[in-house]
């Protein structure tokens, strides 16, 4: 016969070959995947759940003294009730400003564009599943669809300045813990608006991501930080810090800066940042109120 055929020893050995090939690509595969599951695990111990808020409606501004008591009437029970209404908003936060320009004494530069707007006196922090809910629609089309009077209310808003950003990243401190309120904002908080030089920002990423966020981790007073990107608006960056008090935030907050502070010869240096004008600012929530302890 023309085809060839392997005797009883050949077929044996052939046989003994592929199986033991097989068995090496089956335990191979195997401890890929437990490999891959420790990681996952790693990961989430680290980690924690997944935000449900990655979206967040940043607004700056001053307002005058006159009207001022209508606005804010107006501002949490009409308008911030009727947004958060809509489809994939999920909390409101609206904070009266404390300090401006960071720390007395701080190392950091400010925009000079006379076209940035200098409102700060007011933070209003809008969360939502995440920025294409403000997409669609816009905040300029919701506020353009609002009646006469919620009209007039907006245009009492001075130096207002708008970002809409993403969640890059956070880390939940030890204040997580024992705060009731859930995703809303925190009574305290700190934010931190800016632009860093292109060729910087890998190093400010590493920075954020392996000194700044871990040690902020151990705060005990702090509830979350959490590093935001620009989807609109001047800044391209900010920086997010939430406290269950002012008492904490006053006792925590610099101290733990002190220890997470920008490694000697790095490229990345805080004050290569160009803030917002009067950033970053410390803030107490106004609305909804804080909780009596």
């Amino acid at each position: 016969m023309a085809r060839d055929e392997k005797t009883p020893s050949e077929r044996r050995d052939f046989l003994k070959t592929v199986g033991g090939a097989a068995i090496a690509l089956a335990a191979t595969a195997d401890a890929r995947g437990q490999s891959a599951s420790g990681k996952k695990a790693a990961h989430e111990g680290t980690q924690r759940n997944p935000s449900p808020d990655l979206g967040l409606w940043i607004t700056w501004y001053d307002l005058p003294e006159g009207g001022r008591d209508a606005y804010l009437s107006w501002l949490h029970e009409t308008y911030l009730p009727g947004l958060l209404r809509r489809p994939g908003y999920l909390w409101a936060a609206h904070y009266k400003t404390l300090t401006s320009g960071g720390s007395p004494g701080a190392n950091l530069h400010h925009t000079d564009d006379p076209n940035v707007p200098t409102g700060s006196q007011y933070i209003l922090m809008i969360g939502a599943r995440d920025t294409f809910v403000f997409g669609n629609p816009t905040p300029s089309a919701i506020h353009a669809a609002l009646p006469e009077q919620g009209q007039k209310m907006l245009a009492m808003r001075v130096g207002e300045r708008v970002n809409l950003m993403m969640e890059a990243g956070r880390c939940d401190g030890l204040g997580t813990r024992t705060y009731k309120e859930g995703l809303r904002g925190a009574p305290c908080m700190q934010i931190g608006s800016f632009n860093c030089p292109f060729e910087d920002e890998e190093d400010m990423h590493e920075w954020y991501v392996q000194v700044r966020l871990p040690v902020m981790c151990t705060v005990p007073s702090s509830v979350r930080t959490r590093k935001l990107n620009s989807v609109a608006g001047w800044a391209k960056h900010a920086i997010f810090y939430e406290f269950a008090s002012l008492e904490g935030f006053r006792r925590d907050y610099e101290a733990t800066n002190a220890k997470s502070p920008v490694k000697a010869g790095a490229r990345f240096a805080v004050s290569h940042l160009i803030h917002a004008p009067n950033g970053p600012n410390s803030a107490l929530r106004i609305w909804p109120p804080v909780p009596k302890a």
